[in-house]
């Protein structure tokens, strides 16, 4: 099995990216978790809940890993909730850590800042984007993740990551 993670900072593209990627190869995805959780909250989201997300995504990919799909993308792992946590909260809960150091796909696609940002109400820091962008660079690095940058607008954005994967 081939696993490809989709992650980046908000609005970067990372949803729709992971749709097209799934359809093109007829693979399965993983949709991200903390959207529908979120959604679904009677408040605003607290620290706390990230730790639900983290486990609602990972019980989420583990469902689909059991059914031995030969290709699977993830739209939002671990580093995506790893990195708000520490922005926004200043730290990061130790079992989001060590599942992150855990967690390894075969590759990273980490979505570039070059898309204009869209208003979501589950997004929060649209001048914010540059520094998010570096902390993810950072930790796939730290990690020695196989990670590639996608770039491009459009359909040039799904080229960039098929060539990439292609490359595998």
């Amino acid at each position: 099995m081939i696993r490809v993670a989709i992650t980046g900072p908000e609005s970067t593209g990372k949803s729709i990216l992971t749709r097209q990627l799934a359809d093109h190869f007829n693979a399965s995805r993983v949709p991200e978790y903390a959207r529908d959780y979120i959604s679904n909250l009677d408040r605003p989201y607290e620290e706390k809940d990230l730790l639900a997300i983290a486990k609602g995504q990972i019980e989420q990919e583990n469902k689909l890993i059991a059914n031995q799909p030969p290709l699977l993308f993830v739209d939002t792992e671990l580093t995506v909730i790893k990195i708000w946590s520490e922005f926004k909260y200043g730290m990061c809960n130790p079992w989001i850590e060590r599942e992150w150091q855990n967690q390894a796909y075969d590759l990273y696609l980490l979505m570039n800042i070059d898309l204009p940002w869209q208003d979501d109400p589950q997004r929060e820091h649209p001048y914010a984007r540059k520094e998010l962008f570096d902390l993810y660079v950072k930790a796939l690095k730290t990690k020695n993740a196989p990670f590639e940058v996608i770039s491009g607008q459009g359909k040039e954005r799904l080229n960039n990551a098929l060539r990439v994967i292609s490359e595998m």
